[in-house]
């Protein structure tokens, strides 16, 4: 998803790319910037506040302001919370999709203030409600859900903040870097994908429309958006559907 972002981002906006993964960053930095686009990767560790400070700083060297922070570094898991052999899976899994965030976010908040910015938080469906085999998934995207609203009360219209709920989606490497019970990558003996997963072309050219509309909830697919007024008013058959859903992903 980030890949594919960046580059179609990349058509309008100066990029900075950031992961841990210098290599493929430079990849993707090269081939935008070869394409005509402005670029430039910096190798990051979202869990690391000092190297989050180190890209913003970054850049606002080489670009002079940010005008948008997009939150989409993540992991997940696929294990009932009865079968987790290693509970440190829990801290490893909200060590970066929660505080990762947080980290990112508190290290560019006064020049997102400066420039009356955007936040886009990559987030789930799972943010919304409990899902099976995500327990500690689950729990790390409703604390982003929450630190998210809470910034929005508190910074009112000074920054724009933006949450994209997905559903599956094909064509990433969340499923194979999934944690499983035993708090080890899933690796290629993870479940594939069902006919109701999302195509990633089509998941973010969505996220992009949503974004220049300037929508605080984006819904992908657009069924999601029904989740809190279900939850709200048909809980028990909501949960029996997640339940039955969630059992067809692992066939």
């Amino acid at each position: 998803i980030g890949k594919s972002l960046s580059v179609k981002l990349s058509k309008t906006s100066n990029v900075v790319l950031a992961s841990r993964d210098i290599e493929t960053l430079n990849l993707i930095s090269d081939e935008i910037n070869s394409n005509g686009g402005s670029s430039i990767a910096v190798k990051t560790d979202v869990t690391s506040l000092d190297s989050c400070n180190n890209m913003i700083k970054e850049s606002i060297r080489v670009f002079g302001k940010i005008d948008s922070l997009i939150l989409n570094a993540g992991i997940s898991m696929w294990a009932r919370f009865d079968k987790i052999t290693d509970i440190s899976l829990f801290h490893k899994i909200n060590e970066i999709n929660y505080q990762g965030s947080v980290n990112c976010v508190y290290a560019s908040i006064d020049e997102l203030k400066k420039n009356n910015g955007q936040i886009v938080a990559i987030t789930t469906a799972q943010a919304l409600m409990g899902f099976p085999n995500a327990s500690a998934y689950s729990a790390s995207k409703h604390a982003l859900h929450g630190f998210l609203e809470t910034l929005q009360m508190e910074l009112g219209n000074t920054i724009r903040v933006s949450n994209v709920y997905l559903g599956w989606i094909k064509g990433t490497n969340l499923r194979a870097n999934a944690l499983g019970p035993n708090g080890k990558k899933i690796g290629d003996s993870h479940h594939k994908h069902s006919s109701r997963a999302i195509d990633i072309d089509d998941c973010t050219t969505k996220i992009l429309q949503g974004i220049e509309k300037n929508k605080k909830t984006i819904y992908i697919p657009s069924i999601l958006r029904f989740i809190p007024v279900a939850k709200l008013f048909f809980r028990k058959w909501l949960f029996r559907k997640i339940n039955k859903v969630t059992s067809q992903e692992e066939r």
